[in-house]
């Protein structure tokens, strides 16, 4: 997949940290509504358990909407940040059998002080201020260690 022009400023000044936490926002190409469809939300979700699984990232909090993912993360030893997240994109769209992703993606490294437990109930809050569901509890992807 080509990078669009430009994109490569975006990487300027980013580094990995390990056992940094992240907020890191993922986009599916042209806002295509990919993970509407239930078993393809499960796809994506199951490969964040594998990357907790495997030591790469520990999933704080997530929120998977239709068209994108709010993922809060902490970094794995001996990991890199882009890797990580290109290799959660591969194997999403491997397993689909299609593009899914947008190249590239937010990452927002969380200072210590930050309240992450106020920061992942603002994330799994996303369906409900975007009209989804009219609780929390009803929209089926999301989880936060916390909550």
């Amino acid at each position: 997949m080509a990078q669009k022009a430009g994109s490569h400023r975006l990487r300027i000044g980013r580094h990995s940290q390990a056992g940094q936490v992240y907020l890191l926002t993922m986009v599916t190409l042209n806002r295509q509504a990919v993970f509407a469809e239930f078993q393809a939300a499960r796809c994506l979700i199951r490969t964040l358990h594998a990357e907790d699984r495997l030591g790469r990232a520990r999933t704080w909090a997530y929120v998977l909407m239709p068209d994108h993912l709010h993922w809060l993360m902490q970094l794995g030893e001996h990991v890199d940040l882009a890797r990580c997240v290109q290799g959660v994109k591969s194997l999403v769209s491997r397993q689909l059998g299609q593009t899914v992703w947008q190249p590239g993606f937010h990452d927002r490294a969380m200072r210590k002080e930050e309240d992450l437990q106020a920061l992942a109930r603002y994330i799994v809050a996303n369906p409900l201020r975007a009209g989804l569901v009219k609780r929390v509890g009803d929209y089926p992807h999301w989880d936060a260690m916390w909550l």
